[in-house]
């Protein structure tokens, strides 16, 4: 089984990443990245596959995944209608911030045991569930100290399963990571403007050939696929900011309006007007 890299980059000034009810039921995504991950999924029975440990969840579902630890989406191949919420917290921010606050003296702990993939369950689940479901409402200030306050229950709490009995995490899957992450940095700083297979190359001192073998092999994607999911990834953050259509082709880096629209679908299986429309009316929704 072929494990992909996922390149998560939080939003602009901010620790950690909110993802609020993504699908990707119909993806098989064995994927990882250097970012821990904290993952609930309510209403829906699936699989629940991290690192070298399979078994069956019923209902709902909350684990916290440790750095580097490879994982499947956890609603790959479910039919029924669910609820899916992910927070992403950057490797930096957990190493370098949370382990120095004091007032969360068991946090380094919980991320220490998160290399072995923790699955919570009883009125932990429950509650952080319905926290998470909540994130979204909050501005950002308020989110932030909604991820102080998770953390620190988990860090409290007795009702979880280790899922392995060591730490799960590959030197040699590390390596690679680190390797494509010149890349990964040279793409989110340059994908505004046109970049070629070559000067993505250079930074691996690779041919543009060998370049291209080594980054399907490793990323399980082609570089140009990569780079238009990155830019599709941009243009959607555009859109929920508030800018037109227009203006969200030209700044996620696109040449034309035609290609923007013909990628878009592609990638996420609706055009931009669609997406914005459907965004708007689930905002005006009473929640």
């Amino acid at each position: 089984m072929k494990v992909q890299l996922e390149n998560i980059r939080p939003d602009e000034a901010c620790s950690f990443r909110l993802l609020h009810n993504p699908k990707m039921n119909d993806l098989f995504f064995w994927h990882f990245h250097p970012e821990y991950e904290l993952v609930y999924i309510e209403g829906a029975s699936g699989t629940r596959h991290v690192g070298e440990h399979i078994s069956n969840f019923v209902d709902s579902d909350l684990v916290l995944i440790g750095s580097y630890v490879p994982h499947l989406n956890f609603d790959y191949g479910i039919k029924t209608e669910y609820q899916k919420e992910v927070l992403h917290f950057d490797a930096d921010f957990c190493g370098n911030v949370l382990s120095k606050i004091i007032e969360l003296p068991k946090v380094p702990k919980l991320l220490e045991l998160s290399q072995r993939g923790m699955a919570f369950h009883g009125k932990t689940k429950t509650e952080i569930g319905l926290r998470m479901k909540q994130m979204y409402h909050l501005d950002s200030f308020a989110q932030l100290l909604e991820v102080f306050k998770i953390l620190a229950a988990l860090s409290e709490s007795d009702e979880f399963e280790l899922l392995h009995g060591h730490p799960v995490l590959s030197n040699k899957v590390k390596s690679k990571q680190l390797r494509l992450q010149k890349v990964y940095e040279f793409i989110s700083v340059n994908y505004q403007r046109k970049i070629s297979v070559a000067e993505a190359s250079d930074l691996l001192n690779l041919g543009n050939e060998a370049f291209c073998r080594y980054f399907k092999k490793v990323s399980g994607t082609t570089f140009t696929r990569f780079l238009n999911q990155y830019r599709v990834t941009q243009a959607k953050r555009l859109l929920l900011s508030g800018k037109n259509i227009n203006e969200a082709f030209h700044e996620s880096g696109f040449e034309s309006l035609s290609y923007f629209n013909r990628v878009f679908k592609k990638v996420t299986g609706e055009n931009p007007s669609a997406f914005k429309k459907r965004v708007r009316n689930r905002t005006t929704e009473v929640p």
